[in-house]
């Protein structure tokens, strides 16, 4: 059981699908975000964080993981969008995607503090709890 970030309502996720989260943690403050998003939301039971070089590297079970996952959310840090490109790379489409420069978030001055992370953990679980076809 597990309760939800966006209306507090106990969920069970007995043997459900997961719901995976794969940041582009790349080398600039923004990626330093998107990486304490996805630990934060995995930390919340929100969703799990995977591993984003286990898609780039075409890992068979990394890949059957994912495509068996309930729903994926990539978050990207800057506009280069590495992550999005990634799953794509490997035949993903079917994700919803957080973008953080259309959020607001600027490479070089957007740090991982509290209030950001908070402010992104809650865009991406409702985003999580969206159709699909949502991308932002």
């Amino acid at each position: 059981m597990k309760m939800n970030a966006i209306n507090s309502q106990t969920q069970c996720t007995c043997q459900a699908a997961p719901k995976l989260i794969f940041p582009c943690s790349g080398a600039s403050d923004v990626g330093a975000l998107a990486d304490r998003v996805a630990r934060q939301m995995t930390q919340e039971q929100i969703g799990k964080m995977y591993c984003l070089a286990g898609i780039g590297g075409r890992v068979g079970a990394i890949l059957e993981t994912t495509r068996a996952a309930a729903s994926i959310l990539v978050i990207d840090g800057c506009a280069q969008e590495c992550a999005r490109k990634t799953l794509e790379q490997a035949g993903l489409t079917n994700f919803l995607h957080l973008q953080f420069a259309k959020l607001g978030y600027v490479k070089g001055s957007s740090p991982a503090t509290g209030d950001n992370i908070r402010r992104a953990v809650l865009k991406g679980a409702e985003l999580l709890e969206s159709p699909p076809e949502t991308k932002i």
